[in-house]
């Protein structure tokens, strides 16, 4: 989140040196009108990850472990929303000169959101690789792809966030290039799924094309069944990665500015509004879903008539 090209400093030498009024001058009526687009922000995500969860343990047709993948990838996007106000805290904060809530705020939202991050990314990852094996594997996928695995890899992923976020309490340099590495690997896994994903669906749709009775067909009807699973998967993947870029090329482009280090704020917020969009991408993408967070909501509204 907050990058330095001094290296070898710990989080306590951050925490000064992000949290000397130097950053805030001149911008704070422009902080504060973020702060209270991102408790907007924070509100959105609760309420509508909520309901996905809600949803997502309704609707028995999905496979189960890809139920838990999704229903992970809400949780941490729920976690974001109540998280958030501590990024909050922390430009308030400094704003206001009150340099012990600053540095310990700072500590925490970087921890907390280093790691619900990347436990977001590893997630998306896992959904990439579950849609490349449910259409290779045809028959063996719900033998070879069980819950129980699915917990134990999800158990890895939170694991190995937390891992990466305590880095920085010993040395931020760490804590970075962990991340950098670990983005790279995540991206590279779902750009082979999707491309490999894409590839195999479009050969098998030419042979179907070829056949009689082509749209009635069995086979044609369960890779329409697969585009859409990875429709919905790759919409997640596509939104995360618009979401979290500009923030990375910013920390790459870091000067020691107020202009910059809002810009940086603002690449932030953007970063906490994909937790924000996702609900919407799950009600627009996955049917079943959708069908049942209508009926929640139709639920919602006569019980409150």
């Amino acid at each position: 989140m907050f990058h330095n090209r001094t290296e070898g400093k710990s989080h306590i030498m951050y925490g000064e040196y992000f949290c000397s009024g130097y950053f805030t001058e001149g911008i704070h009526k422009q902080l504060i009108g973020l702060s209270a687009f991102n408790i907007f922000l924070s509100v959105s995500a609760l309420l509508g990850n909520t309901l996905i969860l809600v949803a997502l343990h309704k609707t028995s047709s999905l496979h189960p472990p890809s139920r838990l993948l999704f229903s992970c990838l809400a949780t941490t996007d729920l976690c974001v929303g109540i998280s958030e106000p501590l990024l909050v805290l922390y430009w308030i904060s400094d704003v206001y000169e009150k340099w012990d809530i600053c540095r310990y705020s700072l500590a925490i939202s970087f921890f907390t959101g280093y790691t619900l991050c990347s436990v977001s990314l590893l997630t998306l990852s896992a959904l990439s690789i579950d849609r490349l094996l449910a259409l290779s594997l045809s028959v063996r996928y719900r033998q070879v792809v069980t819950l129980k695995r699915a917990y134990v890899l999800v158990t890895i992923f939170w694991l190995t966030a937390v891992l990466g976020a305590s880095f920085y309490f010993w040395n931020y340099n760490i804590t970075l290039y962990y991340s950098y590495i670990g983005l790279s690997l995540c991206l590279m896994v779902s750009i082979f799924c999707y491309t490999n994903i894409f590839i195999s669906l479009r050969r098998r749709l030419f042979q179907i094309k070829t056949s009689i009775n082509h749209v009635k067909h069995p086979t044609a009807i369960r890779m329409a069944r697969h585009r859409q699973a990875m429709s919905s998967s790759m919409w997640l993947q596509l939104t995360l990665v618009v979401c979290y870029l500009p923030h990375g090329i910013l920390t790459n482009l870091w000067t020691t500015s107020p202009s910059m280090f809002f810009a940086k704020q603002c690449m932030l917020t953007l970063v906490y509004l994909n937790s924000s969009l996702n609900p919407i991408l799950y009600c627009w993408k996955i049917r079943q879903v959708r069908r049942q967070v209508k009926g929640i909501i139709r639920q919602i509204m006569c019980s409150s008539n």
